[in-house]
């Protein structure tokens, strides 16, 4: 028996390994014993068996905007027709800017004639 610095009492197997730790040995630089064939993972594989991995299934979910059912027509819609509609919205917009520039230039033409009658000679507005 071998008593440590902590005070906590160590049974050695044999002389061997009472005289090593009187040493100050490493247990895991010698080969025979248990700390150096964990340390060098000796006899591991007859003990435990591996756990088998499962494969994750893939779960489709809603987004904000759409449900899951939308998703899903979506995905099952043929590519020329979403091409299709994509060209559509397409259009859609450029006609609504074409317009909108169109009501802008309008109202900046009406809005000129009448701005001048309310500046002073001066070219400042009135003055409240």
């Amino acid at each position: 028996m071998f008593i440590r610095r902590d005070g906590k009492p160590v049974f050695l197997g044999s002389s061997k390994a009472y005289s090593l730790t009187l040493q100050r040995k490493k247990p895991a630089k010698l080969v025979w014993t248990q700390a150096w064939r964990r340390l060098h993972k000796k006899g591991l594989s007859e003990t435990t068996a591996r756990k088998k991995s499962r494969k994750r299934s893939k779960v489709q979910r809603a987004v904000v905007g759409l449900s899951l059912d939308d998703i899903k027509k979506r995905a099952a819609q043929k590519p020329e027709f979403r091409n299709a509609q994509r060209e559509a919205a397409l259009k859609e917009v450029k006609t609504r800017k074409i317009n909108n520039k169109q009501a802008k230039v309008t109202a900046g033409r009406s809005n000129r004639s009448g701005g001048k009658a309310i500046q002073n000679s001066r070219g400042q507005g009135n003055k409240v």
